[in-house]
């Protein structure tokens, strides 16, 4: 088994490529960062403490953050879905979140990170993802897939409109917007099934690592 293995997990919102860097990082032993939790967290702070400064209070909330801790927050709100897209076009915040990211990852040679811009820019050099996968859903599936998520509490038209919004805010931010690099191999999770899903993902790193 190769000893460095480094996969970077992009895709839309709702996606399913959480599911899929989960179970590949259960399979694979690999460290799980997802991205896309730091910005809820980030979304949650400044909702609860409205800080007069943005930069400032992150730079000071993330300089020794447990990611641990972070992980076992329920960040899946409809209050944070709402806040977090617009917060992540911004670049110092981007910026943080990279710079925190890094450091994450400067000590784990055996990593999966999921997010909007991992293969693009995280991962992009220094250290390099080994493998790339972009994960994509139809709307229909990927709204139905937030909508069980969210308990069904909010109106499943609703988090359709939401879910749009926040691909098209990714896709179109002017900072490391979502995009899926050349080498990304391409998960279509509305064709295929977990069981499916994870076959093609193992195939892929197996072929890499023997």
């Amino acid at each position: 088994m190769k000893k460095s293995l480094i996969i970077a997990c992009d895709g839309e919102a709702a996606s399913g490529k959480s599911t899929g860097a989960k179970l590949i990082s259960k399979k694979y032993k690999l460290l799980l960062i997802n991205s896309g939790l730091l910005y809820r967290y980030a979304s949650k702070l400044i909702i609860e403490n409205n800080p007069k400064n943005l930069i400032i209070f992150l730079n000071k909330k993330f300089k020794n953050i447990n990611y641990k801790n972070i992980s076992k927050l329920n960040l899946h709100t409809q209050k944070i879905d709402e806040h977090v897209g617009p917060l992540a076009k911004i670049k110092n915040v981007r910026l943080i979140m990279k710079k925190t990211q890094k450091k994450l990852i400067k000590n784990n040679k055996r990593i999966c990170v999921e997010g909007r811009d991992i293969a693009s820019t995280i991962l992009k050099k220094n250290p390099k993802y080994d493998i790339a996968f972009y994960f994509k859903c139809s709307l229909k599936k990927a709204s139905y897939r937030r909508w069980v998520d969210l308990n069904k509490k909010i109106p499943l038209k609703e988090v359709s409109k939401s879910l749009r919004k926040r691909t098209l805010m990714d896709k179109k931010r002017k900072y490391s917007p979502l995009k899926k690099v050349k080498d990304a191999i391409l998960i279509r999770t509305d064709i295929l099934n977990k069981k499916m899903m994870i076959k093609k993902m193992s195939d892929v790193i197996e072929k890499k690592i023997n």
